[in-house]
């Protein structure tokens, strides 16, 4: 889809937050600068603008414009071991929070079952009340077994439960978004629940505003079409990047119908820092492989956000600082990074194809 569709698409990215009070819209735009609120639905491939109206009586229209950057945080890396209990150093953790913050990090990914809940507590500890402006996702419908295995349970008791554990760990009354956890783009360990039950739950939260947005994650292009029958789905965090497009079908259809992407494992879980294709565009621009590879998912859709974790404050700077990079890779660096594999044979569980003339 051309860019420019994709993002008159993302319009309405925000826009189905069911508060009785109020409504949302995103852009992700692409000019250089942010000027008055009323020219604010363009900007660049950094952000996207999160405008929320609500009524405050018949008569009186209240309006609030915020931007959200591009690039955000995953906090799993903040766990200890295997993604497991505190780390070793919990205060280094919640310095990464703040800093993330300080920093300009509008849009934070979490899970229930990093640590587990030891991670969405840290993020209480260190950000709590969470700011105006920023916006926590948290996974729900995901366990973590005794030998620390991982297990998709989308029982609408557990999605309850989780969904009040993170809103206690988070210390907070509502959660910006909640996605749940399914098992579309990576099979394995799961309780056999029927969509319809596990999503129905996070409906009836939302409905008594312990959630303002749904969102999904691991989820088939089958799923999202089943679930935006039931409720507008906000956001879908799938598997994604330079080497993995096995999501890009899902990442079609959210470009169409204004969803967020956002795809987790951007950096392919650190097998792209010797990657010889990232090399050259590295060293013309002075910048990492890394922000490379995230300036490149960036590029690729209007629609994504990406989520780099780390537990080091230098990787923080340095995976913000991707954004800008991204305005610098040429058209022609954009498309031979795409160009790497054969998107059109891409399927999820399925590793992905490298592309003919790379082969």
């Amino acid at each position: 889809m051309p860019a420019a569709a994709a993002t008159a698409r993302v319009e309405s990215a925000w826009a189905p937050s069911r508060s009785r009070s109020s409504a949302a819209t995103s852009r992700i735009c692409r000019r250089l600068r942010v000027f008055a609120s009323s020219t604010l639905q363009c900007y660049d491939i950094r952000r996207i603008t999160d405008s929320d109206s609500g009524t405050k009586n018949s008569v009186t229209a209240i309006r609030r414009e915020r931007l959200m950057n591009r690039v955000g945080y995953g906090a799993m890396q903040l766990a200890g071991p295997e993604v497991w209990g505190f780390p070793d150093d919990p205060e280094a953790a919640r310095r990464v929070l703040r800093l993330a913050v300080e920093l300009g990090v509008t849009f934070f990914d979490t899970a229930n079952a990093y640590g587990p809940r030891t991670v969405n507590q840290l993020i209480g500890q260190a950000l709590g009340p969470i700011p105006e402006g920023v916006i926590v996702g948290n996974k729900v419908g995901a366990e973590r077994g005794p030998d620390k295995s991982w297990i998709v349970d989308g029982r609408p008791e557990t999605v309850r439960r989780q969904v009040h554990e993170a809103l206690t760990d988070m210390g907070t009354d509502a959660s910006e978004l909640t996605y749940l956890r399914l098992v579309g783009d990576t099979p394995g360990a799961h309780q056999d629940v029927p969509l319809e039950e596990s999503l129905g739950a996070l409906v009836e939260l939302r409905d008594q505003g312990l959630i303002r947005r749904i969102g999904l994650s691991g989820a088939s292009p089958q799923m999202l079409a089943r679930a935006q029958q039931m409720t507008p789905i906000v956001a879908v965090q799938n598997r994604f990047n330079l080497l993995d497009r096995s999501g890009v079908q899902v990442l079609a259809d959210c470009e169409t119908q204004g969803i967020l992407f956002i795809p987790y494992f951007p950096l392919a879980a650190g097998r792209l820092s010797d990657h010889q294709e990232l090399t050259g565009p590295a060293e013309r621009l002075g910048a990492t492989s890394a922000q490379i590879a995230l300036a490149w998912l960036l590029r690729r859709s209007p629609s994504t956000v990406v989520i780099p974790g780390t537990s080091s404050t230098d990787h923080l700077r340095s995976n913000i600082a991707a954004s800008e990079v991204a305005e610098q890779l040429t058209d022609t660096e954009v498309a031979r990074l795409t160009g790497l594999v054969d998107e059109s044979q891409a399927a999820l569980g399925q590793p992905t194809p490298p592309a003919q003339s790379h082969r």
